[in-house]
C-alpha cells in the first residue's frame, strides 16, 4: 500500500474511532510530514486521501479541520454500515460557505450592542427582521406586508404552525399521491386525515380534486406548486389559475410548500400572490443556504397572523436571536440571493451528469433542481435495489417515504445535489450497475 494511504487510513481510523473528534485541528502538513518520518507532498497527499473521502476540511491560513457530517462517508465497499454516498439528504453544498460564515460572525461580534443577539425575541419575529424577509420575497415577485410574515426555525417548524393555527383534529387535507414526507409525519401528529389526489407528469389531477372536494368535507389543500419533491413538476400558470378557483369555490386553505421554490425561478405566480386571503405560503434557507440554519418564514392571511403567532409563542417563544440576525444579515446584504443563483447552476450541473450517466432510464426531474425521480420495474423490486446500493455505500429514498396511498409506487429518489461535481459520476455509474444487474 502506497504510504500516503497508510497515514490516510490511520488518520481515518482515529476520526471513525473519535479519537479526532468533529472540529479538531490536524497537524500541518510539516508537522504530520515529521511524525511520520516522510515526505511534506507526501502527508499532502494523505490529506488530499481525506478530503476527497469528505473526512476533512482544509482551510487556507487556517489548517486542516475534521469535518462534522451527519453520516460516516468512507470509500466503497467498506463494510455494511459504511457510507460512501447519501442520495437520501437533499443538503445544498458551497465551498464558499465556511468563509461567509466567518466573515459574518466576526461582523456581528463588531456590532454595537452583541448582548442583543442574546435576548429573546418576539414570537414570530421583529418587525425589521419580517420586513427583511418581506424585501427578500419581492425579489421572487412576492409581494407580502411584513405584518403577513412570521419567522420559523424552518420549513418543518413553518408547516407545523400552519396546522396548529388553521386545522384541527380529523379536518381532511388533500395532498398528492407522493408528496413530502415531514408533512405525512405532522399530519399524523395532528391528527389529520389526509386524501391521496393522483398527480401526473405535470402536476395535481385538478378534476380528481374537484371529485374529491365533492365527496370529502375537504378543509385544505397542501401543495408543492413550483419544483414538487419527488417529482420535479411545476405547475404551471393556468393550472395555478383552475387550483385557485377550485379552493375559492369549495372554501379549502392552500397549504403552499415553497421550500425548493427558489431553483425554479423564474416560475409562474405563487400560490399566496393569486390568493393571499386563504394560502400558507411555507418557506426556508435550509435549501438555499445550509440545512443547519434553520431559518424559515410563512407568509399566511392576515386574519390568519394571531393564531399562526399563538402557535410560534407555544412551540419557540421566539426565533433565536443569532440565527436570525445571521440570516436578515444575508438577506438584506445580497448573500442569500447570490447563493440560490449559484445553486440554480449546480443543480443544473448535477442534472446534467445525472442525464449523461442514466442515459435511457425514465427519470423525471426539473433540470434544476437538486433530486431526481426514477421509476422501477415492480419485477426489480425497489427494496432490493436500494438494498444493495446500501450494500455498496449509496444512500437512497424509496417510494414508501412519500407515498399517501396504500398501493405504493415502484421509484426512488435520489438527491443528486448533495455530492460534489467530480464525485457523482462515480456514485451514480454504480447506481446504473445496481439497475442494470437486479434481475426482474
Amino acid at each position: 500500500m502506497s504510504t500516503y494511504r497508510t497515514v490516510a487510513r490511520a488518520l481515518a481510523a482515529q476520526i471513525g474511532d473519535g479519537s479526532r473528534p468533529p472540529g479538531s485541528r490536524l497537524p500541518t502538513h510539516r508537522e504530520l510530514a515529521a511524525d511520520w518520518g516522510i515526505a511534506v507532498a507526501t502527508a499532502t497527499r494523505a490529506y488530499a486521501e481525506l478530503e476527497r473521502a469528505g473526512l476533512v476540511v482544509g482551510e487556507p491560513g487556517r489548517g486542516t479541520f475534521v469535518r462534522d457530517r451527519p453520516v460516516r462517508l468512507t470509500a466503497p465497499g467498506n463494510g455494511p454500515d459504511a457510507v460512501w454516498a447519501d442520495l437520501s439528504l437533499t443538503q445544498p453544498f458551497s465551498p464558499h460557505r465556511a468563509h461567509l460564515l466567518r466573515t459574518a460572525l466576526r461582523e456581528l461580534a463588531a456590532t454595537g450592542d452583541v448582548d442583543a443577539l442574546l435576548r429573546q425575541q418576539p414570537p414570530g419575529g421583529r418587525h425589521t427582521d419580517r420586513q427583511a424577509a418581506a424585501d427578500h420575497l419581492a425579489g421572487h415577485a412576492i409581494s407580502a406586508d411584513p405584518d403577513r410574515v412570521v419567522l420559523t426555525a424552518g420549513v418543518q417548524h413553518g408547516l407545523d404552525l400552519v396546522l396548529h393555527a388553521a386545522l384541527a383534529p380529523g379536518d381532511a387535507v388533500a395532498v398528492d399521491e407522493l408528496t413530502y414526507p415531514g408533512f405525512k409525519t405532522l399530519a399524523a401528529a395532528h391528527r389529520l386525515r389526509l386524501l391521496p389526489i393522483p398527480a401526473g407528469e405535470t402536476g395535481t389531477d385538478l378534476t380528481a380534486l374537484a371529485a374529491a372536494c365533492r365527496l370529502h368535507r375537504i378543509r385544505a389543500v397542501y401543495t408543492m406548486p413550483t419544483l414538487h419533491n419527488p417529482l420535479g413538476w411545476v405547475l404551471d400558470a393556468g393550472t395555478r389559475s383552475r387550483l385557485v378557483a377550485l379552493a375559492r369555490e369549495h372554501d379549502l386553505l392552500l397549504i403552499e410548500d415553497a421550500a425548493y421554490a427558489f431553483l425554479a425561478d423564474p416560475a409562474p405566480p405563487a400560490l399566496v400572490t393569486l390568493a393571499p386571503e386563504r394560502t400558507y405560503r411555507v418557506s426556508s434557507l435550509s435549501k438555499s443556504v445550509a440545512a443547519g440554519l434553520r431559518f424559515g418564514l410563512i407568509v399566511a392571511p392576515a386574519p390568519a397572523i394571531p393564531a399562526v403567532t399563538r402557535a410560534a409563542r407555544i412551540t419557540m417563544a421566539g426565533p433565536p436571536g443569532l440565527i436570525t440576525a445571521l440570516a436578515t444579515r444575508w438577506l438584506r446584504d445580497g448573500t442569500v440571493t447570490a447563493l440560490e443563483a449559484a445553486a440554480r447552476t449546480a443543480a443544473e450541473q448535477h442534472q446534467r451528469i445525472l442525464a449523461r450517466e442514466l442515459a435511457g432510464l425514465p427519470i423525471r426531474a426539473h433540470p434544476r433542481s437538486y433530486f431526481a425521480w426514477l421509476p422501477v420495474d415492480p419485477g426489480q423490486r425497489m427494496d432490493r435495489i436500494a438494498a444493495e446500493l446500501s450494500r455498496r455505500g449509496i444512500r437512497v429514498c424509496t417510494a414508501h417515504l412519500f407515498a399517501t396511498t396504500a398501493h405504493v409506487p415502484h421509484g426512488l429518489r435520489l438527491a443528486v445535489g448533495s455530492p460534489g461535481p467530480a464525485e457523482l459520476p462515480e456514485v451514480l455509474a454504480v447506481v446504473r450497475e445496481v439497475l442494470d444487474t437486479i434481475p426482474l
